[in-house]
């Protein structure tokens, strides 16, 4: 799996929003690793600066000096809808009649195909194949005929998918999450002003307070001066669809999301875990770093259980290699697990171990994982994962894998077991997943885990009504 995008935007009083649109992207890192950008604006003018790869490789220090302007977005970005080139990297920015405008986008939309032909044929040409200049150009036509407020909610009536955006007007940076909820967003406060950002973590490297989730639905808008910001519910939801991924892999653990601290959600799936599927080991050991807050409330509920346990560190990360989905044959992909992960032998050797973490995609890795234990002299390895089997693709965001690549899609919990080679097997339940998140499963997306979606996606199956949206002009009757 790779993370979706991080997003952010800043309103100051009296400075320039770029380096602390440049310190929020370093903090939504985690988020993607392919592009990054900013746009600022002065009042007058436009600035933007997009380039592929790593933040510190994107940005140098001329390049933050020349983004003019207290206002401003930023975005890094991993491919989920478009290709990985320079044309789909964000922020998307465009001029036009009404003024300039500036766009960042984490999530996915279903029916941007749709979008992208109509606006087509009605002389829209795009410059990339990614989905957020679908919703800039639909944006851009709105703005032409409507106030702000009414041209998002125009284009907001025509999108069907996921998304957390982070737009900005000329100096006007705006928040907007759709009606469903899937991808975070809050708001924070600052001393000199406030920002929109997709995790609180970004908040808190700028040392700012959260003030509150942007709520599904809802249109943040940042005063240009920093002095505080309108809200605007724009669609009031039934039910929502927070991504309940964020709270067990995606979302840095420090970071608070729809209202619950991530790394506290990890441990109360771990306690959960133990409850679950708990059996007694001479050692727990977490599979660096995802597995590392399940293990804590494993180990936590284990010892309050009256198990004779130890929790240790059984797997040493090497943080400077880089990602195994680059090497260009098996083997090399299973040598780079060996440069990634070495074991501490006196943890593990003679001794029976339970290993967890967060999830199992192909199993590839968890094969290799368990062999490597194997031969640092482990005596049996039950592995626990802290979350139900993914056995379907996300739509929304998230490149997880095809069907014919997941290996839970086809395979009972017994019979991956016996292909990853563990003495024993156990996955999290959903029912675990919602009380830890303190969430309705009918306010959740758990469409990787049950192969039910709360969007119209074709040829798969819904979990609730669903309306998909026409893509014909939308009429003003409904401002």
């Amino acid at each position: 799996m790779h993370e979706k995008c991080g997003v952010v935007g800043v309103s100051l009083a009296d400075r320039d929003a770029a380096r602390p649109l440049y310190y929020s992207l370093y903090a939504l890192q985690h988020r993607g690793q392919e592009s990054a950008g900013i746009v600022t604006h002065d009042g007058f003018q436009q600035y933007s600066h997009v380039e592929m790869g790593l933040v510190g490789d994107a940005f140098g220090p001329g390049d933050i000096e020349e983004l003019n302007g207290a206002n401003g977005i930023g975005h890094v970005r991993y491919p989920t809808a478009g290709g990985v080139e320079k044309s789909c990297a964000q922020p998307f920015s465009v001029s036009f009649k009404s003024g300039s405008l500036g766009l960042s986008h984490n999530g996915n939309l279903v029916n941007a195909g749709e979008l992208r032909e109509e606006l087509g044929m009605l002389g829209h040409a795009f410059t990339s194949d990614g989905d957020t200049e679908v919703i800039a150009h639909d944006l851009a036509r709105n703005l032409l005929e409507a106030d702000l407020v009414r041209a998002v909610k125009r284009t907001m009536s025509r999108l069907h998918g996921s998304y957390s955006l982070t737009i900005m007007h000329d100096e006007t940076v705006m928040g907007l999450r759709d009606p469903q909820g899937n991808r975070p967003l809050c708001i924070g406060e600052l001393e000199d002003g406030y920002v929109v950002a997709s995790e609180s973590a970004a908040i808190d490297t700028l040392d700012g307070d959260l003030v509150r989730d942007v709520r599904p639905g809802e249109l943040v808008v940042l005063e240009p001066d920093g002095s505080g910001f309108d809200s605007y519910q724009l669609v009031e939801p039934e039910n929502t669809a927070h991504c309940f991924f964020e709270h067990v892999y995606f979302a840095r653990p420090d970071s608070v999301v729809d209202g619950r601290l991530v790394y506290e959600v990890r441990r109360d799936l771990g306690r959960h875990l133990w409850e679950e599927s708990g059996i007694e080991t001479d050692v727990i050991m977490p599979v660096p770093d995802s597995g590392r807050a399940f293990a804590s409330g494993y180990a936590e509920a284990a010892t309050e259980a009256g198990a004779e346990t130890e929790f240790a560190e059984g797997l040493m990360k090497n943080r400077y290699v880089g990602r195994t989905f680059i090497m260009p044959t098996q083997d090399e992909r299973e040598r780079a697990v060996r440069l990634k992960l070495n074991p501490i032998m006196s943890t593990i050797e003679g001794r029976t171990v339970t290993l967890i973490d967060d999830s199992i995609v192909r199993g590839t890795t968890s094969t290799q994982l368990i062999q490597l234990l194997r031969e640092a002299g482990a005596e049996e390895i039950h592995f626990r994962i802290g979350s139900p089997p993914i056995l379907a693709p996300c739509y929304f965001g998230i490149d997880m894998a095809t069907r014919e690549e997941l290996i839970a899609a086809d395979r009972s919990v017994d019979e991956i077991e016996a292909e990853i080679e563990a003495d024993s097997l156990a996955y999290l339940s959903i029912d675990a997943i919602t009380e830890a998140i303190e969430t309705d499963e009918s306010d959740l997306c758990l469409g990787c885990v049950t192969g039910k979606y709360p969007y119209d996606v074709e040829g798969e199956e819904t979990d609730r009504e669903v309306t998909r949206p026409s893509v014909e002009p939308s009429a003003s009757a409904d401002d």
